[in-house]
């Protein structure tokens, strides 16, 4: 069977070639290694998508056309999902964060109320792909490319064979890096150019903001052993030469094998002969002195933390688990370590004020971080923003803290047709929430003027490429 996976563009962002997406790569691998005649159509950064498309369907017959979409690709993967109903007959499939997240939220609708927007988005779905992927992909792919394959494959199951289990990952190939233009996609961590690597998959700590809170895919740890994950080190230092790697685990020091992981990359190193440099996403209440130092060893000389916030009435209603308190001495812990530390912070939360936004530039003053982005919310689904909102007047949905009241709104928003994410170019922001204090308006100038003043504060210049980065939440869209 002829199969081309697709990954749609991301316009949203400035740049689009930082990191490839490796779910998508995994899957080809897969259905590579059980002999299908597999391609990817990269369309990141392609500026004419459409013309790049029909060039593909004019060139080759393909029995199976799957897509990846996170949410604010889904406007493209649709439009390229008309493209090809148009001139093929190929079947259709989607997978992906959007589907998965679409999948998790009109699970929680059935369970509490019936049918509603979730439900609806699904059906929408279902009318324009044949098939539609939930959750792991890595298995459901073949039972997708099956003639009877069901209009629902669920890999988001935890009982069902298709989701993958730590030992799991033994099994299969490593993502199919040699589909695309891998030399055209660059990213550099202390200047050494770097690719991606996951580790694990999953994240146990419940933010409300964040995508894949109440589905199992992305809730729950399955981690790769730790001789699998040096293999791949091993293999990407021998086919493409990389030293810098950057590692995509939604939190890397939630796995209990962290500090084990840490000692086996040092111990490669010295086999190779190699210095490395290494990147990741960490957990600020985890981190310890003697982690952050494992860390330095092993060749972190940058990590991007997500504070989110430096009030702790807007921590509480995040969930976020760590405290203010916390949150310093993690980049004090760092810093003392030699690493340099990236603050992730957001604005637009339940109870959002202009004291609280405050409190995050003052405590961005006080920490000093190395970098920093603040990004504005917006409710996916699978997010308790999204789930438990309820319509309060036609087009707003109101999120309601069970704790203290503090209310956020958010207008719906049409994922077929409309982009939907946090982050974007300074002045050009949009704001799909707001809260009682702030209206959207408010929300993105005071977001302009709280990054504007901590930069010139600290001396920290605008990034070429602000937007490139849209993906390094922690929010299940990877």
């Amino acid at each position: 069977m002829r199969v081309t996976f697709i990954t749609p563009p991301s316009g949203f962002l400035l740049d689009e070639r930082v990191f490839p997406t490796l779910g998508v790569l995994k899957v080809a691998a897969v259905c590579e290694a059980v002999g299908h005649e597999v391609d990817v159509l990269d369309l990141s950064g392609v500026s004419d998508t459409f013309g790049a498309l029909a060039a593909h369907l004019e060139e080759h017959d393909v029995d199976a056309y799957g897509i990846t979409a996170t949410m604010p690709q889904m406007p493209s993967a649709a439009a390229m999902a008309a493209q090809i109903r148009e001139s093929s007959d190929a079947k259709l499939i989607l997978g992906g964060p959007h589907v998965t997240l679409m999948q998790s939220s009109a699970r929680q609708e059935w369970a509490r109320q019936g049918p509603s927007r979730a439900d609806q988005a699904m059906r929408e779905l279902a009318d324009r792909f044949d098939v539609l992927v939930c959750g792991d992909g890595e298995r459901a792919i073949t039972v997708a490319l099956e003639d009877d394959a069901p209009a629902v494959i669920d890999g988001d199951d935890p009982k069902s064979d298709l989701f993958l289990k730590s030992d799991d990952f033994a099994e299969f190939p490593l993502a199919a890096r040699h589909l695309i233009d891998l030399d055209s996609y660059h990213y550099a961590v202390d200047g050494v150019r770097a690719q991606s690597v996951i580790c694990q998959l999953g994240c146990p700590f419940a933010c409300n903001f964040c995508g894949g809170r109440r589905s199992p895919f992305l809730r729950r740890i399955r981690s790769r052993s730790t001789p699998l994950v040096i293999a791949e080190l091993r293999h990407l230092w021998n086919v493409y030469g990389t030293r810098g790697f950057m590692f995509f685990d939604d939190e890397l020091n939630v796995n209990r094998q962290f500090m084990e992981l840490l000692d086996a990359i040092v111990a490669l190193q010295d086999e190779l002969g190699e210095e490395f440099r290494l990147r990741g996403f960490l957990k600020a209440e985890l981190i310890t002195q003697p982690m952050a130092q494992a860390m330095y060893r092993a060749g972190f000389r940058q990590v991007l933390v997500g504070f989110e916030s430096g009030h702790p009435r807007v921590l509480q209603n995040i969930q976020k688990k760590a405290t203010r308190e916390d949150n310093t001495r993690a980049v004090e812990m760092l810093h003392e370590a030699g690493i340099a530390v990236k603050a992730a912070m957001s604005i637009g939360h339940p109870g959002e004020t202009d004291e609280t936004i405050a409190a995050s530039r003052d405590w961005l003053l006080e920490v000093q971080p190395d970098e920093f982005d603040v990004s504005v919310i917006t409710t996916y689904p699978g997010t308790p923003y999204y789930d438990d909102a309820r319509e309060t007047t036609p087009g707003v949905w109101t999120y309601i803290d069970p704790r203290n009241g503090d209310r956020l709104h958010a207008h719906h928003v049409d994922h077929l047709s409309e982009q939907s994410f946090y982050k974007g170019t300074p002045g050009s922001y949009r704001s799909f929430v707001y809260t009682d204090a702030l209206t959207p308006e408010d929300i993105c100038q005071r977001r302009d003027a709280l990054e504007s003043e901590v930069r010139s504060a600290l001396r920290i210049a605008y990034p070429t490429a602000v937007a490139a980065v849209n993906y390094e939440h922690s929010m299940g869209q990877r």
